[in-house]
């Protein structure tokens, strides 16, 4: 059975978002201030990572690291320099 499950987190002044869809092959897929920036699937539960970049100047490289499973998804928004990950809040849609 699919899902989907979407995350939002504000970087830097830049709307990320995520959205992943559950199922036997899932597909997460990664807006930046609205725009399509990263797309991936995975298999069963596996994480997936996703190196995006945000358009600062210059632009500033992020990753996305999704978890479809097992349980509830979750994202985090990976940045160099910081030792703790960002966690992507959950969003109603």
């Amino acid at each position: 059975m699919r899902a989907r499950h979407h995350f939002h987190i504000d970087y830097l002044g830049h709307s990320v978002s995520a959205t992943v869809q559950t199922g036997h092959t899932p597909v997460v897929e990664v807006l930046v201030d609205g725009k399509e920036t990263g797309h991936a699937t995975t298999r069963d539960d596996r994480p997936v990572a996703l190196a995006i970049e945000l358009p600062t100047d210059p632009p500033t490289p992020v990753t996305v690291r999704a978890t479809p499973g097992p349980g509830v998804p979750r994202c985090l928004l990976l940045t160099e320099g910081d030792e703790e990950p960002h966690v992507m809040a959950p969003r109603l849609y």
